[in-house]
């Protein structure tokens, strides 16, 4: 009787294939277990993870966050290069930790999909361990999900969920912004996850070879940088007065985020070059520039807020770990409505 059910398995005919789903299990069990330090107090295949807090923390302070990489899935499908999507998923939740000074402790997934390819899975979610790993955290857990009839064809979503920690008194506050500071800002290596429902569209519309597609689109996927080593570096280092992380919205939305409501950032528009596909994306796209900086984060991933006597020292200790930076901006008293002018 228990073979014939197997055999004759109603949740397998209305789409959903639990064997899939425990195959998958065992196939990424490895990489899953890579990001797990002492911390961790259980392994995969729990109903929840357990991570024990560290003695490094005097007065911890929990601080979360949940984001996904957005239609850039849909890219990376089309042209069938799912390397990056992972340390995509990751960053976008680590990056933002970091903002507020908050070292990543551990990070869950949620995958979603049509139909479960365990190789597209698998790769995938090994992206995301690896991702883990280097920024300095656990994959904790995970959720893998079959719905047919609401994911059409071979799609899938992917959402991320990442915790991290910081002492009371080591918080990273916008209050701590005032006049005359300097900003630096640090490299993307793209578009990161962000405008690419307009990247498809305007890639999708352009009249160039199908051949000259694919090499745009390998250069739309490469991987978000991850930037929380950088900066947990930085900050043990220096005073850094506030951190914006450049995400949707671009410089426009985000900056004033990371600075009191009385002040404004003059922008320095010619201090670093505007990175090639962002050139491509604007001029393909027809996009005026202002549209471009409220946008896309057009080559500056990360932006630190430092006093002015110390930027040099901090710009050059960054490019000592191999990342371009610029100083492209500073801190001044609001003049006007706008909080970020480009002069």
């Amino acid at each position: 009787m228990t073979k014939e059910i197997i055999e004759n398995d109603p949740y397998k005919s209305a789409g959903v294939d639990i064997d899939a789903g425990d195959s998958l299990i065992k196939k990424i069990k490895k990489d899953v277990s890579a990001s797990h330090t002492r911390n961790v107090l259980n392994n995969i295949g729990g109903f929840a993870g357990m991570y024990k807090l560290g003695d490094e923390f005097t007065n911890p302070i929990l601080v979360a966050c949940t984001d996904g990489v957005g239609t850039k899935v849909a890219l990376a499908q089309k042209y069938k290069n799912l390397s990056g999507i992972g340390q995509d998923l990751v960053a976008m939740c680590v990056n933002d930790l970091i903002v507020s000074g908050a070292k990543p402790l551990f990070f869950l997934d949620y995958y979603a999909s049509s139909k479960l390819n365990i190789d597209e899975a698998s790769q995938v979610i090994k992206s995301i361990s690896d991702a883990c790993i280097e920024s300095g955290c656990a994959l904790l857990g995970g959720e893998t999900a079959e719905m047919p009839g609401h994911y059409i064809d071979d799609n899938f979503d992917l959402a991320g969920f990442s915790v991290g920690c910081v002492d009371e008194d080591k918080i990273i506050e916008t209050k701590s912004v005032s006049e005359g500071n300097v900003l630096i800002g640090i490299e993307s290596s793209g578009p990161h996850s962000n405008g690419f429902s307009l990247i498809r569209k305007i890639l999708n519309e352009s009249k160039i070879t199908n051949d000259e597609k694919s090499v745009i689109a390998e250069e739309l996927l490469r991987p978000t940088i991850l930037y929380p080593k950088l900066i947990l570096n930085l900050i043990d280092e220096f005073k850094i007065n506030s951190i914006s992380h450049i995400t949707g919205g671009g410089l426009l939305e985000n900056l004033p985020r990371s600075i009191p409501e009385d002040l404004c950032i003059e922008i320095r528009s010619n201090s670093w070059e505007i990175p090639s596909i962002f050139q491509w994306i604007m001029n393909e796209g027809d996009i005026p520039m202002m549209d471009m900086y409220r946008i896309f984060n057009c080559g500056i991933g990360m932006v630190i807020f430092v006093e002015d006597i110390h930027a040099e020292e901090i710009s050059d200790k960054i490019s000592s770990m191999s990342y371009k930076n610029f100083i492209i901006g500073e801190v001044k008293k609001k003049h006007k409505k706008d909080s970020v002018l480009f002069i």
